[in-house]
């Protein structure tokens, strides 16, 4: 018989299907490995979010690519994709199940959206799959919601347009990014390895952090006065703050009405003031406000960080948990803020469960539907503002919920309750007191006040009629004579800009087209900004493990590292990377892709060759930075002791010899001051802010060895001085492919190479001098490191049988493990069987040495798993 693959994003999801498709298709079973559900008429399995990713760029002997400018831009000429290691079991399982034989049609449950297309592409095209495939369309995770979509499933040819626009995007991504990335290290990678990671939006959003920092410190504070006074009526006292009556706003961004910036002009005012009585005029209006639009994503991000200090990580996860698990709320990675028009009978029904079933919002739900506030408010229900998902709304499904939890569901479902009710009316208060002068001077006072007089939605929120957002003024009459009881000045700075916080980060990034000047791409923006809904929080936290920015409290703040990115990406002239207009290009393009009014390859085309474009200008960049000459050094050479040494951004060298030192040494600039005393005498002390390969700080002196190459030497380390070890000893330097020049340092127990750190502990590189009874010579660790592997060398002893095995040594440059490879043995006797049972034997002695091996040498790092290559 026949089945149906019904392929889910999350295991999560495929659970909740096998459960609600069960009444539809008949009852699923779960199969012993938990991987899918299965019955006569379907199967229900799931991803683990992508299980492919866009294959590492490689040479064509099969290589990883060297970071080298030879080898920019990568475009390949086909996009190849490769299983992400930690699922490639479930993609394993997948891949097995659509070759089924029974399976003769395959269904893409994934999350309705750019990304859940992406993912079931990219496994149609890597299990090259031919059969025929729908999608399953889903608003919610409601079992009413999962049938509607099941009974009306769109098809392939329907979804082209939008698997088109998720295709483009993740590749366009991926060669803008994986080519400014390599072109920025390679630039930076002077002397240090350090990776710079750039990209479509991560770059912009940085850009957009650096310049408030920049606006922070070149913040200037001017001095400021205001005059303040405390007036007596008949029914008490108030307070008013002095105003310039005739004050229109200019170009001085700190110019406020009530703002002196004469301190002597304040004094003035304050004693002519002293002892007056001023006459009040009070004006008095109505102000209404409306509700806030329902949640999209970025909003109760931006609601969440304001209200409880989370971040935009955090709010996502406790969405998603919402979603997922508990099922209360609609698909939360949505960036619309509106319902379909003909949603109105849904919200009837999850406001009509509210009123029955929520003790705490029942007397609104019921308020809503008593008054039958519940009306097609475009506000509301606007189906041309509805995107691939509709705004975060209740499900009408009630659970006891605990925690943070429960507090972003009360937030979700208080706005959703809010919108139906009418605005809220305040009467704000404008009070004047003027002090006129027998010079005709008038002093005008302002004093303002905000009451609430119909609460309106803001009920929803505990707000009542009567309450005051500021202090409840004193009642007075019109004309009514104010007899001025005290003033003061009051002496204060204008404030530099605030930093970001998450919350406000989040509505730059969503707001970011008004940073673009095109009209049209500008609109392109307005919809998604920077980043998605789904993807700004793994934005902000991907530029914090990077370094280019740091949580401080709730703001965020641009690092040193941070800034000079943007500042050598300016000096290079790719705004295209610091500016949101790329991001409103492609929204704009994606957006016509998606509605098939833009071929893909013309997409594609462009990207290419805006790709070219920044690797070119970044090598340009470095090859006039290699051409540039600063003032000659006064110094005799040491090698040769010509005098005078050319001096340019890149390194301190002689014209009549080979010396030369580079101004960047493991990631550290030296200064000149630093290079004149390694010159001149030799060594420098102990300096600090070296970076290993892989980012891990170090402290080092530099001196010059006998062929005056500058060359680390490290300190001593307290525990070793006191347990009497001598210092590291530099012996000889080594160029390791794709990892550069390191130095090797000799100690008593081990060659070593500080400055290159490997493997998940980032440890630095060492090699024991003795392994299994077996004196390891320098010359062989030099092999090692720059080959990969010794020659054959003979005399290790095996710990366990105690006799002697030859084996070479070789490099793990992921790990940086030593580990043993052995020689091919001789088969001393024939195979038996169709098993070869004594081959299988020699494989096992093999494998035991190689155990034996590598439980003798501690710190030189034998691979301890045999024959680890």
């Amino acid at each position: 018989m026949s089945k149906t693959l019904i392929i889910a994003e999350k295991p999560s999801v495929a659970t909740d299907l096998a459960r609600v498709l069960g009444k539809e298709l008949g009852k699923f079973t779960r199969d012993k490995s938990g991987a899918f559900y299965q019955n006569d008429r379907a199967i229900i399995t799931s991803a683990v979010g992508h299980l492919l990713e866009q294959k590492k760029p490689m040479t064509e002997e099969g290589k990883s690519l060297p970071w080298k400018f030879d080898y920019l831009p990568v475009i390949p000429r086909k996009f190849e994709l490769e299983p992400i290691k930690q699922s490639e079991d479930r993609l394993k399982k997948v891949l097995q199940l659509a070759r089924s034989k029974d399976v003769t049609e395959i269904v893409n449950a994934c999350d309705a959206g750019r990304e859940g297309e992406l993912i079931f592409h990219n496994l149609v095209r890597y299990g090259k799959w031919t059969k025929p495939t729908r999608r399953l369309w889903m608003q919610s995770m409601t079992d009413e919601a999962i049938l509607n979509a099941w009974h009306g499933m769109r098809s392939e040819a329907d979804m082209k347009p939008l698997t088109n626009a998720a295709v483009c995007r993740s590749e366009s991504d991926w060669l803008v990014g994986l080519n400014s990335t390599r072109a920025l290290t390679i630039l930076q990678s002077r002397g240090g390895f350090n990776v710079t990671p750039a990209g479509r939006v991560q770059t912009p959003t940085l850009a957009i952090l650096t310049q408030r920092e920049l606006e922070i410190q070149a913040f200037e504070p001017e001095p400021y006065s205001e005059v303040w006074a405390e007036f007596d009526v008949q029914s008490g006292s108030y307070s008013g703050r002095w105003i310039d009556r005739d004050w229109k706003k200019n170009d001085h961004p700190h110019s406020r009405a009530e703002r002196i910036w004469d301190s002597e002009q304040a004094a003035v005012i304050r004693d002519r003031c002293r002892g007056k009585s001023g006459t009040v005029t009070e004006e008095k209006k109505p102000v209404t406000t409306v509700a806030p639009l329902l949640y999209d994503l970025t909003s109760l991000q931006r609601e969440a960080a304001n209200r409880y200090g989370f971040s935009a990580k955090r709010t996502l996860q406790l969405a998603q948990e919402c979603y997922e698990k508990h099922k209360v709320l609609t698909y939360p990675r949505t960036d619309s803020r509106y319902l379909p028009e003909d949603y109105l009978g849904k919200v009837y029904g999850i406001v009509g469960t509210v009123a029955e079933q929520n003790p705490e919002f029942a007397p609104f739900a019921r308020d809503i539907l008593d008054n039958k506030r519940i009306k097609p408010n475009r506000r509301v229900f606007d189906t041309k503002k509805v995107s691939d998902h509709f705004a975060i709304i209740p499900t009408g499904k009630m659970e006891k919920l605990t925690g943070d939890v429960q507090k972003l569901f009360e937030m979700v479902m208080a706005r959703f309750l809010a919108v139906f009710f009418p605005a809220a009316v305040f009467e704000d208060t404008r009070r004047t007191t003027l002090i006129t002068h027998q010079d005709g001077v008038t002093d005008a006072f302002l004093t303002t006040g905000r009451v609430l007089v119909e609460p309106g939605w803001q009920a929803v929120y505990g707000r009542k009629a009567g309450t005051s957002s500021k202090e409840e003024l004193v009642p007075v009459r019109d004309g009514e004579q104010a007899a001025l009881r005290e003033i003061e000045i009051r002496n204060a700075m204008t404030k530099p800009p605030a930093r970001y916080n998450e919350a406000t980060l989040l509505a730059a990034m969503e707001g970011a087209g008004k940073l673009v000047h095109d009209e049209e791409l500008a609109a392109a923006m307005s919809e998604r900004g920077l980043g998605t809904p789904a993807t700004r929080a793994s934005i902000i936290e991907g530029l914090i493990s990077q370094e280019y920015i740091v949580r401080d409290g709730r703001e965020l703040l641009a690092t040193r590292r941070g800034i000079e990115l943007i500042a050598l990406l300016e000096r290079i002239g790719l705004k295209t990377l610091t500016s949101p207009s790329l991001t409103g290009e492609w929204e704009y393009k994606l957006k016509q892709m998606e509605q098939a009014a833009l071929p893909r390859d013309s997409f594609m085309e462009g990207i290419k060759t805006l790709t070219g474009e920044i690797v070119k200008r970044v090598k340009d960049f470095r090859e006039a930075q290699q051409q540039v000459e600063l003032p000659e050094m006064e110094l005799d050479c040491p090698s040769c002791h010509a005098h005078g040494l050319k001096n340019t951004l890149d390194a301190v060298s002689c014209r009549s010899c080979k010396f030369s030192i580079r101004k960047v040494i493991s990631g550290r600039d030296m200064t000149d001051e630093e290079l004149k005393t390694l010159i001149v005498d030799g060594r420098t002390g102990i300096l600090h802010g070296f970076t290993s390969r892989f980012g891990k700080p170090f402290e080092a002196g530099l001196e010059l060895n006998d062929k005056f190459r500058a060359t680390l030497y490290f300190p001593a380390r307290e525990e070793d001085e006191a347990a009497g070890v001598e210092e590291a000893v530099k012996v000889a330097s080594v160029a390791i492919p794709d990892m550069g020049e390191h130095d090797v340092m000799e100690t008593a127990k081990a060659w070593k190479i500080p400055s290159l750190t490997l493997g998940k502990e980032h440890a630095a590189v060492s090699v024991s001098r003795t392994i299994l009874g077996r004196e390891i010579p320098l010359d062989q660790v030099l092999k090692i490191l720059a080959e990969g592997k010794s020659d054959l060398m003979k005399g290790f002893i095996s710990q366990r049988t105690k006799r002697p095995f030859d084996a070479y040594l070789v490099f793990n440059a992921k790990t940086g493990k030593i580990g043993f490879e052995f020689p091919p043995r001789e088969r001393k006797y024939p195979a038996k069987n169709a098993a070869g049972k004594t081959e299988g034997k020699a494989e096992k002695t093999d494998r035991n040495a190689a155990k034996t091996a590598g439980k003798g040498s501690k710190s030189g790092g034998a691979a301890k798993k045999g024959r680890k290559q």
